[in-house]
């Protein structure tokens, strides 16, 4: 029975996150998770009293799996201009594959004052990194970078939500577009 309740709980998570993710927070209902889970309204409300504790689980997964990825960047000694490359990468590559990240982003930006934010997972390693291209606190080429690399995640995760669910599209994934814009950002800052 409880290996059942678990699974159970899994699927609820799974399509709230699919919810979100579609439809944001104000647009997402218990009837609606219910309906895409295919289970009774009961059920989820056994599991998950409301929605807030139902968008909290997905938030902290996404959360979760944002983190892990962000760990196994840091780990890596680039540069400081590569590494956010690479992070932003992993990121874009996050949003596209995981509809969990994408609504814990979602739900980040709609429900600000609650639970982790998805940003604070990775813009404040952006912003360390950046950092030590200017020697010093905020401002000059790192706070620029630390300002587009925000933007062009904020572009990918729009991209990856329109995209969800959808056949290969001719221009390519979100994540292969951004580093093609990275090449193009790169070369322009090693001539300048």
């Amino acid at each position: 029975m409880q290996e059942r309740a678990a699974r159970t709980r899994r699927t609820l998570v799974e399509a709230a996150a699919c919810e979100f993710d579609r439809h944001g927070y104000a647009g997402s209902s218990l009837t609606r998770i219910a309906r895409t889970a295919g289970i009774s309204t009961g059920a989820v409300t056994f599991h998950f009293p409301n929605k807030e504790e139902l968008a909290e689980v997905v938030r902290a997964q996404g959360h979760a799996a944002t983190l892990a990825a962000v760990a196994r960047v840091r780990a890596c000694q680039e540069d400081p201009l590569r590494s956010v490359v690479a992070l932003t990468l992993t990121l874009a590559r996050l949003l596209e594959d995981e509809v969990s990240v994408r609504a814990a982003a979602r739900l980040t930006r709609e429900q600000p004052g609650c639970g982790p934010r998805w940003t604070g997972a990775w813009v404040p390693v952006v912003r360390e990194r950046l950092r030590r291209l200017d020697g010093g606190p905020e401002g000059g080429d790192g706070a620029t970078l630390t300002a587009l690399a925000v933007h062009l995640v904020a572009g990918v995760e729009c991209d990856a939500r329109s995209g969800a669910g959808r056949p290969e599209v001719p221009e390519g994934r979100p994540a292969a577009r951004l580093a093609r814009i990275w090449d193009l950002v790169l070369r322009g800052y090693a001539r300048a």
